[in-house]
């Protein structure tokens, strides 16, 4: 009977471990890859961006003044860039541009946009990505 009734007051517990456990895992998992986008939307342009667009590819970066992966992203990216010479890198600063937040449905950062040479959003990448993946989805366009 005693063992009965610890099982019942433990059960909650048990639940929510598990509930977390599996929300942190899929957290965990889904950061930071680049999830391929179709090409919709309207055009980012430098205006928009605060940069120049790159002539096969641009990666804008939304960071923030407390995010230490954003610093980590931002060299990561910096450093792609001066091996290609087609590819630009350009970092927002999400706290100061709320409404381009909000219109590009910026989540969390690091996000990190792909844009192709005309400035539509190709791919995307909450979280830091890895740079294998950076370089295969620049190698996707062409």
């Amino acid at each position: 009977m005693a063992q009965t009734t610890l099982v019942k007051s433990f059960l909650p517990i048990l639940i929510v471990l598990g509930a977390a456990t599996a929300y942190g895992l899929w957290y965990q998992k889904s950061r930071g890859k680049i999830q391929a986008k179709a090409i919709s939307g309207k055009a980012l342009t430098s205006a928009i961006i605060g940069g120049e667009l790159g002539s096969r590819a641009t990666l804008v970066q939304f960071s923030s003044a407390f995010c230490t992966p954003c610093r980590a992203t931002r060299t990561l990216l910096e450093n792609v860039v001066t091996e290609l010479n087609d590819v630009q890198h350009v970092e927002i600063d999400a706290e100061t541009n709320l409404e381009l937040v909000r219109k590009l449905d910026i989540r969390s950062t690091p996000t990190t946009l792909i844009l192709n040479s005309f400035g539509l959003e190709v791919g995307r990448a909450v979280g830091a990505p890895k740079r294998d993946q950076v370089l295969a989805a620049l190698a996707a366009i062409k």
